[in-house]
Order: structure tokens, then C-alpha cells, then sequence
């Protein structure tokens, strides 16, 4: 939003970022989708839900998606009955279909998503995560693009307790879990084109659990929810959600993220990748030693639950 100003006469543009306020939700949602996936006891529900906010929204958690009706990424490592490959050399990039996003040049995207990733290129959804939940894989995707590249990546922290953010884990059905993406560009002579660093925009649009909202601190674009990280969760009823409006366009190149919080960095301890096979069977590409791609999410790995990544590659 743009302030205008009178000063002798004379009118000055003032930009200004007029920080958007977040609506609501208390206790956990009712569920309408069962699971976009089941491979039995490797994987975890993925379900979806509604919930209504305190301003009479209905939202969908942890994020609208894509996953039914999108062409899915081509596996690297899927347990969830897909390929699973010992390591790059076992790919055969021939085998792997070329989608369209409106161009003639060849590019190649390897991705590790913590959990469940929907990928734009152009403002063209290309292609989702085949396994929206765990267990954790990785994937490869080969589109057509015309530069400069507007590559615009959803992230969804998936949950089981639907509305909350939460998951079964270390002895409690209300452990927070944690996000992620490494992702590696290249063209189709494996040249680097790009790779997740701080140089990306990240802007959170759902964060829960929240116990006691005044944790969370939103000024201009940011929305920190740094303090609210050690709160004990004991209620599901009573505990909170933040949620943001998603603008329809925002995967598009005209899209003005420059508002946006840089994204932050995570290294792979901080994560924990080292028994993840999906990651540590492909180091080549997420660690290569020019390309070192890292970890990035918004400012809270943890709480952040629907995450929005941006870069324009030229």
C-alpha cells in the first residue's frame, strides 16, 4: 500500500508496507479429505480439513493444493511405491517427461521437500510432490522456459492434528514438526542456473501452534513468530492458528514480492538429513561442492506451516 503526502503544495509519493494483520483460528479442523495417500505404515494420514476463523473465513489446512489434479515430479527416492535410486548415476534423464512452461530452453530442478512442494515456473504450475506427507523422498523435474524465470515454489509443512500444525512424534501428539526445502537448477549441460539460498523471498501465510498470540509479532512484511516457539502445547482446543490471505497471482512474474522477507537459511544438521536417504544418496546435486545448495524456509523452521518461496532467475 502507497501513502501520499502534502507538503507546500507539492504532493510526494511515500512507499510504505502497511503490515497485514492475520485472522484467527482456535482448536483443530474438521477433516474433509481422509488422505491424498496411503502407502500403509510408511506413510503418515495426509489429510486435509476446513476451519473457520474468529472473522467468519473458512480456510483450508495446511493449504489448498494441487495434488490431484497436477502431473506429479518424477521420483529420485519414493518408498511410497515409486523409484528408488542408490544415487544420481542410477537416473536416466531421458526416462523423465519435459513439462511446458511456455518456452524453448531445456532446464533440469532437483528437489528435496520437508514435506509436500508445488512448483511454478512462469506463473505454470509444472509439477507437484508426489508424496505429500512422509516418508521423506526427493524428486527430479525437467520443464521448458523461456528466461528470464520466475520460479515460484508452495511449501506445506504437512500435520495430524488438521488445523494445529501438529504431529505425533517424541512421545506427544502435539509435537510441532518442522519444514524445508534444497533445490538445485540447472540447464540441460548441468550448469548451475540456481540454487535455494538467501538470495530467495520467503513469506509465511499459516503458523500454528500458538498458545498465547501475543507471541507473534507482524511489522511490514515481517511475521515472526520467534517467541512463541517455546510454548508448551497441552490443549488442542485452546490453542491458536495464524492465517494470512494468499494472493491469487502470486506465483506470476508480475507478482511484486519485493516486500518480502529474504529467506532464511538452515543447515542439514539443523534439518536432520543424515539418515534420510532421499538426500544423502544425491549429495552431488543438493551439496555439490560449487553449488552447495541449502536448506531455506521462512524465519520459523518450525511453527510456519504454509510457506511461499520466490526467485527470478534471469
Amino acid at each position: 500500500m502507497k501513502k501520499y503526502s502534502l507538503i507546500f503544495g507539492s504532493i510526494f509519493l511515500v512507499a510504505s508496507v502497511v503490515a497485514e494483520q492475520p485472522t484467527f483460528t482456535m482448536g483443530p479442523a474438521t477433516q474433509t479429505h481422509a488422505g491424498l495417500i496411503n502407502c500403509g505404515g510408511k506413510s503418515r494420514p495426509s489429510a486435509v480439513g476446513e476451519i473457520q476463523s474468529e472473522d467468519g473465513r473458512v480456510w483450508v489446512v495446511p493449504a489448498e493444493n494441487n495434488y490431484e489434479r497436477a502431473p506429479k515430479a518424477e521420483d529420485l527416492f519414493n518408498e511410497c511405491g515409486g523409484k528408488v535410486l542408490k544415487s544420481l548415476a542410477d537416473l536416466n534423464l531421458s526416462d523423465v517427461a519435459v513439462m511446458d512452461a511456455g518456452g524453448e530452453e531445456e532446464f533440469i530442478v532437483y528437489l528435496f521437500p520437508d514435506n509436500y512442494f508445488e512448483l511454478y515456473v512462469n506463473g505454470i504450475l509444472v509439477a507437484v510432490d508426489p508424496v505429500v506427507f512422509t516418508p521423506f523422498n526427493s524428486t527430479v523435474v525437467r520443464f521448458k522456459a523461456d528466461r528470464p524465470l520466475t520460479i515460484a515454489i508452495k511449501m506445506v509443512d504437512w500435520e495430524e492434528t488438521l488445523g494445529l500444525g501438529m504431529e505425533s512424534n517424541r512421545g506427544t501428539k502435539f509435537h510441532a514438526g518442522d519444514g524445508g526445502l534444497v533445490a538445485h537448477f540447472q540447464d540441460a549441460k548441468g550448469q548451475t542456473v540456481a540454487i535455494t539460498d538467501d538470495t530467495w523471498k520467503a513469506q509465511t501465510f499459516y503458523t500454528s501452534p500458538i498458545v498465547k498470540r501475543r507471541c507473534l509479532v507482524v511489522s511490514s512484511s515481517l511475521r515472526d513468530s520467534s517467541a512463541c516457539d517455546k510454548q508448551k502445547v497441552t490443549d488442542a482446543k485452546k490453542t491458536s492458528a495464524a492465517h494470512w490471505a494468499v494472493a491469487e497471482d502470486w506465483m506470476k512474474p508480475n507478482f511484486d514480492d519485493s516486500a518480502w522477507p529474504a529467506a532464511e537459511t538452515f543447515t542439514n544438521d539443523t534439518v536432520g538429513v543424515k539418515n534420510k536417504k532421499a538426500f544423502m544418496n544425491f549429495l552431488d546435486v543438493f551439496d555439490a561442492k560449487r553449488a552447495d545448495a541449502e536448506f531455506i524456509w521462512s524465519s520459523n523452521l518450525v511453527l510456519d506451516n504454509l510457506v511461499l518461496l520466490r526467485k527470478t532467475v534471469k
